[in-house]
Order: structure tokens, then C-alpha cells, then sequence
């Protein structure tokens, strides 16, 4: 574990399970919040070459040589998703603090597997739901803490991306691996942040639907530009393009959420947009945006607030403040701000809406009795 010298923190070391697109981005952030990189591995060894490279550090043969090494005090986990579970047990057996990515897992046995492995381990377990740290949503968040929005009633959000469906043909769109398509993906941002915001209220009922066709045609998928590209027209397309739901939660909160890797509407309308609604405010913000409105009243007049607060790059503040938070967890400042039972809750919500979008129906929600 890094040390404190009056007050300032001694940086530990960072080894990167997974080299793919997102990796690079998790070593950027490590690196402004003063973490080397240690030590990388990925299936592709060019790959984890490269990372490496850019880093400074040490290419790695296996996972089991990266966790035995020493200095590699913290782990982040960037393997496809169905890979989730087997690196974050073998990093947190090897006594490694764990930042991994979202989702936590494949199912609800996997996320209680790899929390159990954490408490044996006495280690950080952080779930990558990055989100929390966009600056417009940590001012709305402030508001809602301090009694400003009352009691809340409804949020409403959204993610959706044009023609953004990320390596067709590969991992991303084969749901043995995935798990799913944009709810999975996207999705699991928008529910976490929402309910973050409300206070983690305990999700009861979830209604669903999904859509596919535009992935599946392979060849026929007109885009710009693919993130995890390029395409794999031999490969496998089996999971949704769209996915909408309203969730219940306990003590009243509704959620309603649309996300979507192919939606056909023009640029201006792609919004990552939030509105939350409560008894005595309200607000509507983008997850990457700089601003944020209040909707709420002052001496008898409808007033729209819209306050002040650091947004000079609020994807790269976003990333900033979820390492600055494994940090604070780590060195035992504070708890993982998002930990093992958010990443279950969300589980558990992407499970029941897809269920109920296979059986065309409300269901309950596992886990949402008391």
C-alpha cells in the first residue's frame, strides 16, 4: 500500500489486466493522479507491447506473473467482459487492490464470488462506474445531499450514440462474452448514476424492452467511425442495438432509462442527458456537459438556477476523480466509492430488464426484498 509523509501520498504501483482501447485511458488517469504503471498483460502481446511502451512498463507473460510482482500494489481489470471474474478473483487472492471495470460481472454469482474474494482479501474493491465523477453530476449531487430537491420523485435519462456500436463482429456484440449490448455497456452508467444520485435506493421492479436489426445486417451497418473496431463481418452479432426501461425503486423513485449504440436521430438530439425531478427541485444536466439547470422556487417566483463549478474537461475530470477515489480507498481515507454491492445492484436491475424483455412483462427485481 502507498505510504503518507505529511500528508502527501507516496504513489504505488499499477499493473493493467487488458490492453485494449479503455486500458489506455485507465493508464492516462493512473498517471496524472501520480501512479506508474508497473507492469501490463493482455492476450495479444503486441498490444500489451504497446501500452507498455507508452508507460515505462513491463510486459507481462500471464496475469500470475503480473499479481506476484511486488511493486503492483493496484490492479486495473480491462478484459472483455466475460473475463471479469476469473482476473478480479486472481488479483484480489493476490492481495491486489482492484479497480474493475464496469460491469462487475456476468450474473449475480460471479458478483458474489469476487465480493466474497475481496472481503477474505482485505483489499480495495472498486467498480468502474466512472460516471459519478462528471462534474455537472457531483454539483447536482451536492444540491440533493443538502436538502435542496426534497424528496425524489423521478429521473429520467438517457445515453444514446448515432451509428456508435463498438467492434461489430467482436466481443462487444457477442453476447456469450458481453452479456448484452448497449444496456450492458451504457446502460449500467445511466442506472448507476441515477440511483447514486437518489440516495441508492433499493430497485423493486424493472420493465423492459430491446431492439436489434441495425448490428445484426453486419455489412449493411452504414457508420463513421467504430470504437474496439474495426469490423469482424465473419463474426457475431446477437445482442441489442436499443434498450429501454422503467424501473420502481423502494420508497416511491421511478427511473426511466433509454440507451441505444444505433439510434437514427440527428447529432443534436444525441443527448447523455439526466433530468431529475423531486419535490422541491429539479435538474437537467449531460453526464459530459459543463453546465447544469435547477428548476426551483425563491420567494414565490419559478426560478432557474445555474450554478458555478470546474468543467474545463469533464471526460477527463471524470477519470481524474475516480482514480483520486481508489486512491482515498486504498490508503484508508475513505470506502470505494463505488463498491461490491452498487456493482451487484446494477446487475441485478440489467438482469431483470432483460428478463422482462424476453417475457414481456414487469418483474421483480432479485434481491429487492428486504
Amino acid at each position: 500500500m502507498s505510504r503518507s509523509v505529511q500528508g502527501e501520498t507516496m504513489a504505488f504501483g499499477i499493473g493493467i489486466i487488458g490492453c485494449g482501447g479503455i486500458a489506455g485511458v485507465h493508464a492516462q488517469a493512473a498517471t496524472r493522479a501520480g501512479l506508474p504503471i508497473v507492469a501490463v498483460w493482455d492476450i495479444k502481446p503486441d498490444r500489451a507491447q504497446r501500452l507498455a511502451q507508452t508507460h515505462g512498463a513491463r510486459v507481462c507473460a500471464s496475469i500470475d506473473e503480473l499479481v506476484a510482482i511486488h511493486e503492483v500494489k493496484g490492479v486495473a481489470i480491462c478484459v472483455p467482459n466475460d473475463c471479469h471474474h476469473p482476473c478480479a478473483i486472481k488479483a484480489l487472492t493476490a492481495g491486489k487492490h482492484v479497480l474493475l471495470e464496469k460491469p462487475m460481472a456476468m450474473d449475480l454469482p460471479q458478483c458474489d464470488e469476487i465480493a466474497a474474494a475481496a472481503a477474505r482479501s482485505g483489499t480495495t474493491l472498486q467498480i468502474g462506474f466512472v460516471c459519478r465523477g462528471s462534474p455537472a453530476a457531483r454539483c447536482v449531487k451536492s444540491f440533493i445531499d443538502a436538502g435542496r430537491f426534497g424528496s425524489i420523485h423521478h429521473i429520467k435519462c438517457a445515453l444514446y450514440r448515432r451509428r456508435g456500436i463498438p467492434g461489430l463482429g467482436g466481443w462487444f456484440t457477442t453476447k456469450a462474452r458481453s452479456g448484452g449490448g448497449p444496456l450492458i455497456d451504457l446502460g449500467v452508467h445511466m442506472l448507476d448514476l441515477s440511483l447514486w444520485l437518489a440516495g441508492s435506493p433499493r430497485p423493486v421492479r424493472a420493465s423492459g424492452a430491446t431492439m436489434s436489426g441495425l448490428g445484426a445486417a453486419m455489412r449493411d451497418y452504414t457508420y463513421t467511425s467504430m470504437w474496439a473496431g474495426p469490423p469482424k463481418f465473419d463474426g457475431v452479432c446477437d445482442v441489442e442495438d436499443c434498450a429501454t426501461a422503467l424501473v420502481r425503486c423502494e420508497g416511491g423513485l421511478t427511473i426511466e432509462m433509454n440507451v441505444s449504440w444505433a439510434a437514427n436521430l440527428p447529432e443534436g438530439h444525441l443527448k447523455d442527458g439526466l433530468c431529475v425531478i423531486g419535490s422541491k427541485a429539479g435538474a437537467a444536466f449531460q453526464v459530459f456537459g459543463k453546465e447544469v439547470t435547477i428548476a426551483t422556487e425563491e420567494e414565490g417566483h419559478l426560478v432557474d438556477l445555474k450554478p458555478h463549478f470546474v468543467a474545463d474537461d469533464p471526460e477527463r475530470q471524470m477519470w481524474d476523480e475516480q482514480y483520486r477515489q481508489f486512491i482515498d480507498a486504498v490508503e484508508g481515507r475513505a470506502q470505494p466509492h463505488a463498491d461490491a454491492p452498487a456493482g451487484r445492484r446494477v446487475q441485478a436491475l440489467v438482469e431483470a430488464i432483460y428478463r422482462s424483455a424476453d417475457e414481456s412483462r414487469e418483474v421483480e427485481v432479485a434481491g429487492s426484498r428486504p
